[in-house]
């Protein structure tokens, strides 16, 4: 069985206060481990140290990053959670430089990550409907799927060296909620994506 680390990335507010989210993240963490797995849970919003989150992600095989999209991103408290912990990391613990060389500095840009061989899991929640994704006719994202839209924080996972499992996307969480049948869908997301995490880490 593998390690997995989870980070709860949710802001709380009085509109939303993060309870879907953390909902996902507690399931998750329940899920695995009655799997076996060793889990570790980190909700951003309530503090961290940096140096134990870096430790947390070499020690991990798989993270979970769970977070409501706030305007097409991460939330901010995530943000300043990557401006604190992966740039203390960029010291060789997670990232050994941008992956140029002296010798070859226009290329490669982006591949220096320490984390080959482990994989992450985007799990988010949205208030938009499924049907606004992958569909040409839409006029806002015109086609885009969860992951075009996601793919600053998949860019963040690659500078590490880490490897994608699919996303899994709760829709319409505000407006039309179906909070049970999306923790089932979860849950054989997440069977479905360990099972191809045991390959990527064979």
């Amino acid at each position: 069985m593998s390690k997995v680390l989870i980070l709860n990335a949710a802001q709380p507010y009085e509109f939303a206060p993060g309870r879907l989210n953390a909902t996902f993240a507690e399931r998750a963490k329940s899920r695995l481990e009655a799997q076996g797995h060793e889990v570790r849970l980190t909700t951003v919003a309530e503090g961290y140290d940096a140096d134990a989150e870096i430790a947390s992600h070499l020690w991990a095989d798989t993270i979970i990053l769970q977070f409501p999209v706030h305007w097409m991103g991460v939330p901010w408290s995530f943000k300043k959670y990557m401006d604190e912990v992966y740039t203390a990391a960029m010291d060789g613990r997670l990232a050994n430089g941008d992956g140029r060389t002296e010798a070859n500095p226009k290329s490669n840009y982006g591949m220096g990550g320490t984390l080959q061989g482990k994989t992450y899991l985007l799990s988010v929640t949205l208030n938009a409907p499924k049907e606004a994704f992958d569909t040409p006719a839409e006029p806002f994202l015109q086609g885009d799927g969860i992951d075009d839209l996601l793919k600053p924080q998949h860019l963040v996972f690659k500078f590490f060296g880490l490897t994608a499992l699919p996303t899994f996307m709760a829709n319409d969480v505000m407006k039309a909620p179906e909070v049970e049948a999306d923790l089932q869908r979860f849950d054989a997301h997440l069977d479905a994506a360990f099972q191809h995490a045991d390959g990527v880490a064979a």
